[in-house]
């Protein structure tokens, strides 16, 4: 299989366009022509996931957390990363990476931390935004069916469970075709009027190509009159962490050993203990220190995430508590949920998880 399809599929799932500024996503390494057979899923790479990928005759490294992070201003074996960069190049072996594209995606890494904790009905805690369009565009009436159901099959009108959404609206459009031109209607030089209808649909922005090529694919006119408008609507369906109440509630300290069983901790940094009942619960995998406002605007009691630093501990409040679960263990998931996406897609592919274990942090 051509590595390209690859890349399309896990686009669509977690598009490049959600990821954060300072994030590096995407195909870091290799030519998306190049053919692969087997995929290697990794948390990190590292220099023993590349002797795992080298020794299972892997083609393609798919991880989390992305090789190349920071520029690169030479490749030297004596650097690491570069090291690692090498070695890759002269085995064929290419490295995708999904990060923070992943994390905002409606079922991904956070989804999955809520069905193990026992969180139901959740929703986003950050949406995302500026990542809708309105395209407003003219088009005869005879053919406004069979241009709306081509940008609606391209991923167009898309509202949370709804799909097929759009507006329309009758009026006469109005042009005159000059020497060279090709029109459908009218005459040359002659000023012609048209029945039309105006249609508006929402799109996604990883969708906004793809949905205005088929707009003029179907079109039946040579030149095509529209609009692209970016929205500062929120998502109600992508963006970073979830927030939503436990099946059943419990008192803090119960809380604690809940939550430090289904992420199989050995220790649990936290706020003081709420003394009455969780049942409303934020999580975000990875680091969430930013999000403590988010989590108590939206009324959670407690919050999962990683990496707090010494005073966003004190931000803890009576009614509010704030569990550090470790980086590596809030994502420890990551890699089953990756590898879980590319077999459903590709059942007849070899998708393998790594056997190393790459959390760089150690208790005693």
């Amino acid at each position: 299989m051509k590595l390209k399809k690859i890349i399309e599929s896990l686009n669509e799932w977690a598009p490049a366009e959600l990821a954060e500024d300072f994030d590096n996503v995407g195909l870091l390494l290799g030519n998306a022509e190049q053919d692969v057979q087997k995929i290697l899923v990794a948390f990190d790479v590292t220099p023993q996931v590349v002797e795992e990928a080298i020794e299972e005759q892997a083609d393609l490294i798919v991880c989390f957390h992305p090789l190349i992070f920071k520029g690169l201003k030479k490749l030297n074996a004596a650097e690491p990363t570069a090291a690692m960069l090498m070695k890759l190049i002269k085995n064929d072996i290419a490295v995708f990476a999904l990060h923070t594209n992943l994390d905002q995606t409606e079922n991904g890494p956070n989804k999955e931390i809520c069905r193990r904790l026992g969180i139901e009905n959740s929703e986003v805690l950050i949406p995302a935004e500026q990542i809708l369009y309105k395209l407003i565009f003219f088009v005869p009436e005879a053919q406004a069916e069979e241009v709306k159901s081509a940008i609606f099959a391209a991923g167009a009108g898309q509202l949370g469970n709804y799909s097929h959404c759009s507006f329309s609206s009758a009026g006469t459009g109005s042009f005159r075709a000059e020497a060279g031109a090709e029109p459908a209607v009218g005459e040359i030089n002659q000023i012609h009027l048209e029945k039309e209808m105006r249609v508006e649909v929402l799109v996604k922005k990883n969708h906004l190509k793809e949905v205005i090529a088929a707009m003029k694919e179907k079109h039946p006119y040579e030149e095509v009159a529209y609009d692209v408008l970016l929205l500062e609507n929120q998502s109600n369906q992508l963006g970073m962490g979830r927030v939503g109440n436990l099946v059943e509630p419990m008192n803090g300290e119960l809380f604690l050993e809940h939550v430090k069983k289904v992420f199989n901790l050995k220790m649990l940094r936290h706020s003081t203990p709420l003394p009455l009942n969780v049942r409303r619960v934020a999580v975000l995998g990875g680091s969430g220190a930013f999000a403590i406002a988010a989590a108590q605007r939206q009324g959670a009691q407690a919050f999962i995430s990683a990496d707090f630093k010494y005073h966003d501990f004190f931000k803890g409040l009576e009614n509010f508590m704030i569990c550090d679960v470790g980086h590596y263990e809030s994502e420890q998931w990551n890699k089953l949920i990756i590898k879980n996406y590319l077999s459903e897609k590709f059942p007849n592919f070899a998708v393998r998880i790594s056997r190393i274990n790459t959390n760089s942090v150690n208790y005693y």
